[in-house]
């Protein structure tokens, strides 16, 4: 009967457990590439004050990716920032990558929801610290923000926590 009770109590215990974060089974990376405009995102320092928030992606010819952010301090006209990285693939999938602004420094990179189309797309990271939103257009319909940051939260991600940078 004890162990019951336990195994009861384990059970209950898991229900509010988060799904694990996962990427998406499968990204061509091709179609990844470009530019992106951020929507949301966790806080985190290094965005600290940036409004206008892009990410562009170019594939390079040893299979690597170009990464370059852009930031705007004090609004979307503010002076502009901009860091430079480099990514690589760590899985067939194109889906979890390891990005590096400055060796020997390095993060994971996880595309966890995407469009089947590449319009938008959650990137995050395995221990849900970060994650970002990112769209190909300044905004996002409505109803697909709602739906996409239903499924984050799904995942484990506090999303009660986003920040939404002006475009």
């Amino acid at each position: 009967m004890k162990i019951l009770a336990l195994m009861v109590l384990l059970l209950a215990a898991c229900s509010h457990v988060p799904l694990d974060s996962q990427p998406m089974p499968r990204v061509e990376t091709e179609k990844y590439m470009g530019k992106w405009y951020e929507i949301a995102r966790l806080p985190n320092r290094f965005e600290k004050g940036c409004d206008g928030v892009t990410a562009e992606y170019a594939l390079r010819k040893d299979g690597t990716v170009s990464v370059l952010n852009t930031c705007r301090k004090g609004g979307p006209q503010g002076p502009e920032r901009t860091a430079s990285a480099k990514a690589w693939s760590v899985d067939p999938s194109g889906s979890r990558y390891e990005v590096s602004f400055f060796r020997p420094f390095k993060a994971p990179y996880w595309i966890i929801e995407l469009d089947p189309q590449y319009r938008w797309a959650a990137v995050g990271h395995p221990d849900r610290k970060y994650l970002w939103i990112l769209s190909r257009e300044k905004t996002l319909p409505p109803e697909i923000e709602k739906d996409l940051i239903a499924k984050l939260q799904t995942l484990g991600y506090d999303t009660a926590r986003l920040e939404r940078p002006k475009q």
